[in-house]
């Protein structure tokens, strides 16, 4: 920071890149997104056609875009209440536009000194958030003068983050259940191909972490009549085999052992999007329903201004060298 003409003390500015996935915005958009999403690589007719049955499922397209751009919105104004003027906040996307090329370019007209980047998704895998930041590293470099970049490989420790997601998962299970009820509860997140798990991969190690940080707050442990654990959700369409167990398999087990209703909470997701508004609440539902099972999950964080605030706390940690 510097002293100003009348001895007013600047911050440097600081530009944020906030990722995330991004979506169609139109059924026609479809397509050629999902060719990108498959690395070039068209989608068959039979695999185009169950995805735009999906879209359709959820009215056509999914609320994502507006979503994400809520939550930037509301990072941003998070920041600009605790520091004015410091932190210059831009939303880039890896399937769709504003990408997270533009977005870089875009800060560097700014005046911005150095970025810090952040993805909306909690946990950290090569997959996932490693390539957002390798793309995001190459475009910093690639600007005149080029700027360094500080990511953030996850917050799913963040404090008061496992703390959101309990209270929803809390609410929930009051609501679905009676002392006589047997409820399994599971914490989901993507899944990835096994190949990338076997190489290291942290993801499905932090998203156990999730699951677990959660159970503890609210003493699933302690509690006879609920069993808990991690499932994958929504694996890809690959001849690959996908970590597991399924959710859709798990609610299988679940239903003979005995159980009369299931919650979930994905704790990989932190808005309304294809993977929740379907693969949860019309797949997942349906088959409890064959099963006879009561279900639910837990309502997504979208725009909640106490979860923005986190990750405005976590941008200003990573601007302020803290771990």
């Amino acid at each position: 920071m510097s002293a100003g003409s009348e001895g007013v003390i600047e911050h440097e500015r600081i530009g944020v890149l906030v990722m995330a996935h991004g979506t169609p915005d139109t059924p026609e958009d479809i397509e050629p997104f999902y060719t990108r999403i498959r690395r070039g690589r068209p989608p068959t007719p039979e695999l185009l056609d169950e995805l735009t049955e999906r879209y359709e499922a959820i009215g056509g397209t999914s609320p994502l875009t507006r979503r994400t751009q809520s939550q930037v919105d509301g990072i941003a104004a998070a920041l600009e209440e605790s520091e004015p003027g410091r932190f210059v906040v831009r939303l880039g996307t890896k399937y769709v536009q504003p990408t997270i090329e533009e977005a870089v370019a875009d800060l560097a007209t700014q005046g911005v000194s150095r970025l810090i980047g952040i993805v909306l998704t909690p946990h950290q895998s090569t997959m996932g958030s490693g390539e957002y930041f390798s793309r995001a590293e190459a475009a910093a470099a690639a600007v005149e003068p080029p700027l360094s970049l500080v990511v953030v490989p996850s917050w799913h420790r963040t404090a008061g983050f496992a703390e959101l997601l309990a209270e929803r998962t809390r609410t929930v299970l009051e609501g679905l259940t009676t002392g006589e009820d047997s409820t399994a509860v599971f914490f989901t997140a993507h899944s990835l191909p096994e190949r990338v798990v076997a190489m290291g991969d942290p993801y499905p190690d932090q998203v156990a972490e999730s699951g677990r940080d959660v159970a503890d707050l609210l003493g699933l442990d302690d509690n006879p009549s609920i069993t808990w654990g991690t499932a994958w959700q929504s694996a890809g369409r690959t001849a690959d085999p996908w970590i597991g167990p399924d959710l859709l398999v798990e609610l299988d087990r679940v239903a003979a052992e005995g159980a009369t209703a299931a919650v979930v909470c994905p704790v990989g997701f932190v808005s309304d999007h294809l993977e929740v508004l379907y693969d949860l609440d019309i797949e997942a539902l349906d088959r409890a329903d064959a099963l006879g099972i009561a279900f639910a999950r837990t309502p997504s964080l979208n725009d909640d201004p106490a979860f923005l605030g986190l990750l405005a706390g976590v941008v200003q940690a990573a601007a302020n060298g803290a771990a």
